[in-house]
């Protein structure tokens, strides 16, 4: 079975979205993506999470051809396509609709410097793409045209959708998911009770450059 691993990571993950509350029932979707044989491997379309198999997951190269399964791909196969284009370094791509990030998506506001972790993303600011119609063309290239406009960040609002985060690896593209998620509820709250408070670049990028020393050494595994 082609990217085997990849496909059990898949589904592994994706019962962590639905059991920690990033998307309602069959929404949101995850992929992979192999830069040696140019495949991704991506979520079915429609099928529950705790439903979904590895052999349930697809795999088909980045213009949309499938190669190996008999499911139907996400209807976002071309959102997660075009991620990859955007950001070589990539190889997962991790798409929610979590309740506080997609409330800041349908208010049309950025996720802002309201909590220090939002330096994971790699900005100071999470962007907003433009409403665009779900699984369609046009929201690929809206989407790829905002993460090309800011080249630093590794998430993008979608503007009354939700969230698309990537990262070297599909544990660091949903944790990326999960932080943003813990952010944007800060900076709803915070804007329920007053005016919250922004970090600035410098104070984020004196975050990014903690970030760099933070955790246990390489190799420890104490």
């Amino acid at each position: 079975m082609l990217m085997e691993d990849a496909r059990e990571r898949i589904v592994a993950y994706g019962k962590r979205i639905a059991t920690e509350g990033l998307a309602v029932g069959t929404s949101g979707n995850l992929s992979e993506y192999d830069p040696e044989t140019g495949l991704m491997a991506i979520s079915p379309s429609g099928l529950g999470y705790f439903e979904t198999t590895p052999e349930d997951v697809v795999v088909l190269q980045l213009d949309g051809s499938v190669v190996e399964g008999s499911r139907r791909p996400s209807s976002e196969a071309p959102l997660h396509a075009e991620v990859y284009r955007r950001r070589p370094a990539a190889r997962a791509v991790v798409h929610t609709h979590s309740p506080y990030t997609t409330t800041l998506a349908a208010l049309g506001e950025p996720i802002r410097a309201v909590h220090f972790t939002i330096a994971d993303s790699g900005a100071e600011e999470v962007p907003l793409s433009p409403y665009v119609t779900f699984g369609t063309p046009e929201l690929a290239a809206s989407v790829g045209e905002t993460f090309g406009e800011h080249p630093e960040t590794n998430a993008v609002l979608m503007e009354n959708h939700g969230l698309v985060a990537c990262g070297p690896s599909m544990a660091s593209a949903f944790g990326l998911a999960v932080n943003l998620e813990f952010v944007s509820r800060v900076q709803w709250q915070a804007e329920c009770v007053g005016t919250p408070r922004v970090l600035s670049g410098e104070e984020v990028m004196g975050v990014s450059r903690r970030f760099e020393t933070y955790g246990q050494p390489a190799g420890d595994k104490a």
